[in-house]
């Protein structure tokens, strides 16, 4: 970073007073500007989003939205530095390329740490040309889809429309279907775009219950009323609300495996 410039930055926690600690440490580093104070995740999206911060500290264990789902649903280049009063999420937090990870209570020297490590952070990345060669660090989408993968099947999907954040429980989900850049979650009769590859909510949703019966439909078997043959070689997966989803080859050796 360049001398005089500003590390603008969100605190998230749901605790006041731990948003007022970090706010009294911050307060002896002049060139920090804390922008905002949440205590929710669901506030720390719509800040981030519409504040643009260099740097946001962000809490773990919160109600609603957790802190690595307000990282999936931010989706941008912000730097976090993880704050949580449990340790067994540091592996997950570096997982996600997170700038540090500070086990409460820290002290005013491991957070001048913190800082000095997120300048660093900032710097290289504003030495890019026009985001080109960015600190990987900040491909928040790749990162956190590499850290979903080893944490087991998705419970739910958060999908985010504008300021509006839908959180999805997997059992509720009828099917996927792959559009263009973006995939359809197809859920109680309701449709939901995400930016997302269809290969990506694959690896993440529990395979003994949704499987790719087509290379742009993946399907909750649960929802399965029968499967008919349409021509040589290519069925049609018939759902309890009588959609229709046709059902490939391999698509349809996948299913029998699992019905």
């Amino acid at each position: 970073m360049s001398e005089g410039t500003t590390v603008r930055t969100v605190i998230v926690d749901d605790e006041p007073l731990a948003r007022a600690v970090l706010r009294e440490f911050l307060g002896a580093h002049e060139d920090v500007e804390i922008v905002a104070e949440c205590g929710n995740g669901f506030d720390a999206v719509k800040a981030v989003t519409e504040l643009a911060p260099d740097l946001m500290f962000l809490d773990v264990q919160m109600p609603k939205l957790d802190g690595f789902e307000v990282i999936e649903l931010l989706g941008r280049d912000v730097g976090v530095i993880f704050t949580t009063a449990f340790d067994k999420y540091a592996l997950r937090a570096f997982d996600v390329h997170a700038v540090d990870y500070l086990l409460k209570p820290f002290s005013e020297e491991r957070l001048a740490e913190a800082l000095t490590r997120a300048r660093l952070r900032l710097t290289a990345r504003q030495g890019s040309v026009d985001g080109e060669d960015r600190d990987p660090a900040f491909d928040v989408d790749a990162l956190v889809d590499d850290a979903r993968r080893r944490q087991g099947p998705l419970e739910r999907v958060l999908i985010r429309d504008g300021a509006q954040v839908h959180v999805i429980a997997t059992d509720r989900i009828d099917y996927v279907e792959a559009q263009d850049d973006y995939v359809c979650f197809v859920a109680d009769g309701k449709s939901y775009l995400k930016d997302q590859t269809m290969g990506a909510v694959e690896a993440s949703l529990d395979p003994t219950r949704f499987v790719r019966i087509h290379r742009s439909y993946l399907l909750n078997i649960e929802r399965i009323a029968r499967v008919e043959l349409y021509a040589k070689d290519s069925r049609i997966a018939i759902l309890r609300d009588g959609k229709r989803l046709p059902v490939s080859r391999a698509g349809y050796q996948r299913l029998s495996k699992l019905l």
